[in-house]
Order: structure tokens, then C-alpha cells, then sequence
């Protein structure tokens, strides 16, 4: 979308600290004027109305005090990273960015814009994963306004105090807080909604959110300059910072990673033992230790996967007889 903000120049013209001495100057003339209104004789004439002489310095006075006034409200001060969004009755008339003490007219509305970068920890929420699985999940965003002209024009920032609605004269970045944090809830909601919360119900599911990482990252971040691009606002950094399962099937889900944790164990047992009967057997076989038929290798595998596969140490039992007793 294309912008239709523009940087206002600031010139000499535009230096506040001359103006100050040209202010100062209009309220020396206003006193002045008062003070010579003071020493005039002839102030009245014979039917006792003003003379000319009388209305001319009081006019004059006015005029000097009234400019004095006006003019005052033409200065403005611009922090590092800090704009001014100036209008001209309803005009927009450029955004200053530079940082100084300027005055410009004094008829511009002037509305203060944070550029600084702000972060947002956005609470977890609770949503259905590509699987249905409920899961509470949430982010920490940082975001910046990028575009003047777009966060002050393109989104409504109002706020209602009773039945009047008013618009603030300074919009820092709490101002757009709220805007910021329901955009992200629904980004989060879509990307949440596209991946699987791990790949325990299918195995060819190769990105998940809990491995995905940058992936995801970079993916939410996509998501979210979509919906906060409309409002002038730059996503610098967005990561998922809580992910777990819904309350009601936590346990559940506890339990079946824990089953599963004892299957592939188990797995890993069986694999060795059966490494470790086949070793033995080929060994006794190939040093000729001991000869032993079919049935008696059948009971030595039994035994030894016994031994090797239990949960407990075993407590074996010493045969001082003969092999075939």
C-alpha cells in the first residue's frame, strides 16, 4: 500500500529560538503601549469621548498582546525519535522527524507520534492446532510506527469519554496498544490453526510448533505485518514464548508422551539385548567354550533377555551340577 507521508523541512524561517526574541519583542511593545496609554493628556474631548489619541495605543496594544498570544502557539519541541504529524484544517501538511526546538504556524495541528520501538507481551490464548488438539499458546512482539500518515489516519485511535468522543493531542505507542494486541491474537490464532502441535499423531508431520522454531517465528512475523501494515506499524521481532497444552487434556497428553517415552526405551533395550545374546552365542561358538545344542541355546537366549531386558537387577542362581541335569 502505497504512503502518503513526506518529511517537512525545517529552514530558518522555522528556528525557534528567534522566534522567542521576536515574542519577546511583541510583548515589550504591548507594555510599552500600555505605559505610554498612561501618559496621554488629552484623552478625553470636550463632550468627555475617547480621542483618537486615546483609542490608537489602546488599538495598537490589543493588536501587539493578541499576536504575542498567537504567536506562542507556534512552537513545538521534537525528541529523538519523536515526529510531529501537522495539519493545516483538516490538511495534512507533512510529518517533522527532525529533532529541535522550532516554530512553525502557529494555526497547524500539531499531534505527537512515538517512533520508538515497543514490546508486547501478548497473554497466551487458547486454540485448536491443525490436529483440533486444544493448546494455549502466546508471543512477545516488538513494533515500532514506521508510517505517520497511516497510524494517525488510517486506523480509528478515538476515544469515548461519556458521549463525546475526543482525539488526543499526543498518540504515543500506548495509544495503538489495543489495535497492536488484537491484530497479534488473530495472526496467532491463524498460524496456531496451521501446524500440528507435534508430530506424536502423525509421524510425516516434519514441521510442528514445538519444532518449528525460527520457521514459525518467521512465519508469524509474515502473518503479523499483514495486519499491522494498514496501520503504519513496523514488526520487528515476534516469537512464540508460551506453548503447552490446553488444561483439560494436559494430563492425557502427559501421559501418552510418557508412553511413548517407554516404548522407544524399551525399543532401544530389546535392540541391545538381542546385540549383546547374539555376541555371546558367536563367541562361545567361535573360542569353542562349550557346546550347546538347540534347545540349550533357546534357554540361554531365554535367560540372558531376561536378565538384560528387566527393570530390576537380577539375582541369579549358581547350577553346581552337571550341564544335562
Amino acid at each position: 500500500m502505497e504512503t502518503k507521508e513526506f518529511n517537512r523541512k525545517m529552514n530558518a524561517g522555522n528556528n525557534g529560538f528567534l522566534h522567542i526574541i521576536l515574542n519577546l519583542a511583541l510583548l515589550a511593545f504591548s507594555i510599552w503601549f500600555t505605559i505610554r496609554l498612561g501618559k496621554l493628556d488629552c484623552v478625553l474631548d470636550a463632550d468627555g469621548e475617547p480621542t483618537v489619541w486615546l483609542l490608537l495605543p489602546i488599538l495598537t496594544g490589543s493588536l501587539c498582546m493578541f499576536v504575542y498570544i498567537l504567536h506562542l502557539c507556534g512552537f513545538m519541541i521534537v525528541q529523538p525519535n519523536e515526529s510531529r504529524v501537522l495539519t493545516f484544517f483538516g490538511k495534512y501538511s507533512g510529518t517533522v522527524k527532525e529533532n529541535g526546538f522550532f516554530w512553525v504556524n502557529p494555526f497547524f495541528s500539531k499531534v505527537k507520534l512515538s517512533l520508538r520501538a515497543r514490546n508486547m507481551d501478548v497473554e497466551p490464548i487458547k486454540v485448536n492446532d491443525k490436529n483440533g488438539n486444544p493448546i494455549m499458546i502466546g508471543l512477545v512482539l516488538v513494533w515500532k510506527i514506521s508510517d505517520t500518515y497511516k497510524a494517525n489516519f488510517e486506523i480509528d485511535t478515538e476515544f469515548s469519554t461519556g458521549a463525546a468522543a475526543t482525539v488526543p493531542a499526543v498518540k504515543s505507542t500506548k495509544t495503538y496498544d489495543s489495535f497492536v494486541r488484537v491484530q497479534s491474537d488473530a495472526a496467532l490464532r491463524k498460524v496456531a490453526g496451521m501446524y500440528a502441535y507435534d508430530n506424536m499423531d502423525r509421524a510425516d508431520e516434519k514441521l510442528t510448533l514445538r519444532s518449528g522454531g525460527e520457521e514459525i517465528n518467521e512465519r508469524l512475523e509474515e502473518e503479523l505485518r499483514k495486519h499491522l501494515t494498514i496501520a503504519g506499524i513496523e514488526v520487528i521481532e515476534a516469537r512464540i514464548n508460551y506453548l503447552a497444552y490446553a488444561a483439560e487434556i494436559a494430563s492425557v497428553m502427559l501421559r501418552r508422551q510418557q508412553a511413548d517415552a517407554i516404548i522407544s526405551a524399551r525399543e532401544k533395550i530389546v535392540e541391545g539385548a538381542v546385540s549383546m545374546v547374539d555376541l555371546a552365542l558367536k563367541k562361545l561358538s567361535d573360542e569353542k567354550i562349550v557346546e550347546l545344542d538347540e534347545e540349550r541355546k533357546a534357554a540361554m537366549v531365554s535367560n540372558l533377555l531376561v536378565v538384560l531386558c528387566a527393570d530390576e537387577s537380577a539375582s541369579p542362581v549358581i547350577n553346581t551340577g552337571t550341564l544335562y541335569q
